[in-house]
């Protein structure tokens, strides 16, 4: 899934946040987070924050 060029991937985390996600690594500016449902892990995202 490509994110639209204006959400910054430092805004993105924090929206994925609130919806329950969790940072389960994070190795440089690559960032995965992950939820978690009925104790399965369902849905994960990898991106890149931008350091400014």
């Amino acid at each position: 899934m490509r994110l639209p060029r204006d959400v910054s991937g430092e805004r993105l985390a924090k929206a994925l946040r609130v919806l329950g996600y969790e940072t389960t690594r994070q190795t440089g500016s690559h960032l995965r987070l992950t939820t978690q449902q009925n104790g399965n892990t369902t849905s994960r995202f990898l991106f890149t924050i931008r350091c400014a």
